[in-house]
């Protein structure tokens, strides 16, 4: 089986840092969304939240070896699936960023935690959901 995803745009940020995670960001910058796909951006609304799906176009290649690996700033061993590495088997990463305007094929958002030119891949809503503690 054969898998393969177009990007649908490319993210534009000023910032040559960024912090390694959007929960801990308030970077501003845009999602610059391809022609073919702008009729698609509409109903976002500003103060919207969104899941921005990307590529992890820089990431260094995937190995057995990564199977395991250490938390950045921690001593722990994990499996990569259980930590948010961008070293995954497929390179794909999600933000949720917050909408702060819209219009002619961009989308101007805070949250930011991509570089600039990150392919993305994929815009969804974000609901968050109230869900009772397990027992």
């Amino acid at each position: 089986m054969r898998i393969i995803f177009k990007p649908i745009g490319y993210v534009r940020n000023p910032h040559r840092e960024v912090p390694r995670h959007w929960t801990v960001s308030d970077l501003k910058g845009e999602l610059d969304i391809l022609p073919e796909y702008e009729a698609g951006l509409a109903d976002i609304e500003v103060g919207q939240r969104i899941v921005v799906l990307f590529h992890f176009d820089r990431s260094e290649p995937f190995e057995a070896e990564h199977l395991r690996q250490k938390k950045r700033n921690k001593n722990e061993i994990k499996g990569v699936f259980s930590i948010c590495s961008p070293i995954r088997p497929n390179p794909i990463g999600f933000s949720v960023v917050t909408v702060l305007a819209v219009g002619a094929g961009r989308i101007r958002v805070r949250g930011l935690d991509m570089f600039d030119g990150t392919p993305i891949l994929d815009i969804k809503p974000y609901a968050e959901v109230d869900r009772p503690d397990p027992p």
